[in-house]
């Protein structure tokens, strides 16, 4: 409760320091304001779970809390320069993302569906408002409608399974939920349609086929600052929820759900996968390449064992920083080019190998290349499925990763083999610190995941 408390009441005092236009002081505000929230996370590490009614603060909800807390920093210290071109307002931007992020703890920590639907509204509204943030760009206008439209659909299917599965067991409680599958002889009728809709609900807020449809463009035209916190810390947020749900208070049923689910994970990988191999523009890749990535992240479901919690933890930190890296780089060089197409990364090792080696570190990860912690992330979820011989699943999902490897040693070959413009890519100190440590970090959870495998 202290790290939600922390965080809204940072938003507060970002917003009015925007209003005595102390613009210089936002970002420093908000590092010291995510720093102490970071720090109430690793106080309560380890202790007994603390229950707030509604929400519950265990070991599940802190290391997801820690690296939504984490992105999110990554994120602020992108900023420099880049909100002050968008907009003279940019303290709305920082409260936004802040309040999104609070909507995003009480995802990972709650213990009751009216809880998850609260926080999930605040994480979303915040988000349909900074994806259509800048007013005159028609292509950010488009993502916000969209992702406005689509998002309240998905709240629908999500209510409406929240509701028949109150219908069937009287609460909303997780614990009371798992309690009345357990001890029922007979589970009421509408309590498995309510799980569906429920998986339709959170499907659509991931990303996983065949509801990704919002996703291309959402993340194409909103802000690229914007789009990196949704691909990141917004996903990481919203499998833990999903895993929450269906890993605990659903995990009787799992025989039930589970053949519908691994629909969603063939269609998901499948066509992110094959989709984002004829994509020319960079940004628009990325976007496929984390419908692709939801995939993989639901495999910690089709198989319930004590290692889900850990296997989705050491996943999501490999693909959020191997993204931040990508989306870093990427606006640094259409600040440069204008462009975010493919051919705008030519000879970019030429202008800058620093940046060129951190590119080529996220996307060897991203392709789960091993010595990466995107490799270690991979093997744990096909180990996870090996465990009950669903094999032809897990070669359906390895034959995928190969698709993966063309369209992102596409970026690599164009940044060491191709030539481009000579003019030379300047790296400001803020994103050579985000760059390195975000290396640093998918580096060493590729030869050492011990560090946070067991965290849960």
């Amino acid at each position: 409760m202290n790290i939600i408390i922390t965080i809204s009441i940072t938003a507060f005092i970002v917003l009015y320091a925007g209003l005595f236009k102390a613009n210089k002081a936002l970002l420093p505000l908000t590092v010291v304001g995510l720093l102490t929230a970071l720090g109430f996370t690793f106080c309560a590490w380890n202790g007994n779970a603390v229950h707030f009614g509604m929400m519950e603060t265990d070991n599940f909800a802190l290391a997801f809390s820690g690296i939504c807390i984490v992105g999110t920093l990554f994120i602020f210290l992108l900023t420099q320069n880049y909100f002050h071109a968008k907009s003279d307002n940019i303290a709305e931007y920082y409260t936004l993302i802040l309040f999104a992020l609070a909507g995003m703890i009480m995802m990972v920590s709650y213990k009751n569906m009216a809880m998850l639907f609260v926080g999930l509204e605040i994480m979303s509204v915040s988000l349909y408002i900074l994806a259509g943030i800048r007013k005159k760009d028609f292509a950010s206008n488009e993502a916000s409608l969209k992702y406005f439209l689509m998002g309240a659909f998905s709240t629908g299917f999500l209510l409406f399974g929240i509701t028949l599965i109150y219908g069937a067991t009287g609460s909303f409680d997780l614990d009371r939920i798992q309690a009345y599958l357990v001890n029922s002889q007979a589970v009421s009728p509408i309590f498995y349609p309510g799980v569906i809709l429920m998986m339709i609900g959170l499907s659509f807020k991931v990303g996983a086929a065949p509801f990704h449809f919002w996703t291309p463009d959402v993340y194409e035209g909103a802000p690229s600052l914007i789009t990196t916190f949704m691909s990141t810390v917004v996903k990481t947020a919203g499998f833990a929820a999903f895993l929450r749900l269906f890993a605990g208070a659903f995990a009787p049923l799992h025989d039930f759900w589970v053949a519908p689910l691994m629909v969603i994970v063939c269609l998901t990988l499948f066509i992110g996968n094959v989709t984002a191999l004829f994509q020319k523009n960079f940004k628009r890749m990325l976007a496929y390449s984390s419908i692709s990535h939801a995939g993989y992240l639901l495999f910690s479901l089709i198989v319930l064992t004590k290692n889900s919690g850990n296997n989705v933890l050491v996943y999501a930190a490999a693909y959020t920083f191997a993204s931040i890296i990508a989306f870093a780089v990427l606006i640094l060089v259409k600040q440069k080019t204008g462009s975010d197409s493919f051919d705008s990364f030519n000879g970019l090792a030429k202008r800058n190998p620093l940046v060129a080696l951190c590119l080529t570190v996220a996307m060897l990860s991203l392709a789960g290349i091993p010595l990466t912690a995107g490799f270690i992330g991979k093997y744990l979820m096909f180990l996870n499925v090996m465990t009950e011989y669903k094999t032809l699943l897990v070669a359906f999902a390895i034959l995928n990763a190969l698709v993966g490897f063309y369209y992102y040693f596409r970026v690599i070959v164009a940044m060491w083999f191709k030539d481009g413009a000579e003019t030379e890519l300047s790296t400001p100190a803020q994103y050579k610190v985000v760059l390195l440590v975000s290396v640093a970090i998918t580096l060493v959870l590729g030869i050492y995941p011990a560090i946070i495998l067991n965290l849960i």
